[in-house]
């Protein structure tokens, strides 16, 4: 645990059992004296693309109001945010179980497991999602940002806007080293996903049938690229079954991290019958020594 700006943070890696693997987030546990100014204060200090504040205890133990600030805004959901305080619950209470979060976007159920080495895992449910069309010169423009030929998109993969609590454009690389390539113009990207209220732009590469490489530009964040996007992983299991790109009844694997350092596995759900999409991924507690 740390001070920053007089408040107690956590500090949480998602989507990996390393502490130097997933995504790293904040996450305070009681942020129930903060207002705006502060929490984004508190985001903008710690520096991780996102920080997860408790600011309500709705049902003791179980039900909290959670709001979410990159170092720049406020965002409706965030997903490795999610998990991190779901983890953290977790060790704080001493035990796993069913939590639920009503965040912006809808409220998020989450369960947390413990598997046999007494380390813990959690699940959450999506908001009902939602795809929709992304405009030809709106993509183009993407494209352009990003320094990528039209030519090296997977046709077999059209561009979409995807929700799941926060709106994702998804892109397709063709080839693994299309989407290894990423250098793009940071302030430009940012003026198109602030026009499209876009979190993050959600490139992917199929490997096989149901495993994925994703990559998630973050400049409205402040940050060049998310290293593990659960938030984003929900939108993208929303838009591959909405293509009929996968089965409705499917278990998907995403590798995010690998090209900055940081692997980190999702494992995104689709269950027949039902909308909303789960995502479950590990997490580990960050020293402070590894700050």
């Amino acid at each position: 645990m740390k001070s920053f700006t007089g408040t107690e943070v956590l500090r949480y890696t998602a989507f990996s059992s390393d502490p130097e693997g997933g995504n790293p987030a904040g996450v305070v546990l009681d942020a129930s004296g903060l207002d705006d100014a502060a929490m984004l204060g508190v985001a903008a200090e710690l520096g991780y693309s996102e920080t997860a504040f408790l600011t309500e205890e709705r049902e003791p133990g179980r039900a909290f109001t959670v709001r979410y600030f990159s170092p720049k805004a406020e965002v409706p959901f965030c997903g490795h945010a999610t998990v991190a305080a779901a983890l953290a619950l977790a060790e704080h209470q001493g035990r796993p179980g069913d939590l639920v979060f009503e965040t912006q976007a809808g409220t998020v159920p989450v369960t947390v497991t413990a598997s046999p080495d007494g380390t813990y895992r959690a699940t959450l449910t999506s908001v009902e999602p939602k795809v929709e069309e992304a405009a030809e010169g709106d993509v183009a423009e993407a494209l352009a940002a990003l320094g990528w030929p039209a030519d090296d998109l997977d046709p077999a993969f059209p561009p979409r806007i995807a929700y799941a609590g926060a709106r994702h454009l998804v892109l397709a690389a063709a080839t693994r080293e299309r989407l290894a390539d990423l250098s793009y113009d940071f302030e430009r990207l940012a003026v198109l996903m602030r026009r499209l209220d876009l979190t993050t732009v959600q490139l992917v590469w199929r490997q096989d049938a149901t495993t994925f490489h994703v990559r998630d530009p973050f400049p409205v964040g402040g940050v060049i690229e998310d290293p593990a996007t659960g938030a984003a992983a929900a939108a993208f299991g929303a838009y591959a079954r909405e293509l009929g790109l996968v089965p409705a009844d499917a278990t998907l694997t995403l590798h995010q991290g690998d090209d900055m350092g940081r692997p980190g596995v999702l494992t995104v759900e689709l269950r027949t019958g039902d909308a909303r999409i789960r995502v479950t991924g590990a997490g580990a507690r960050i020293p402070d020594a590894t700050a």
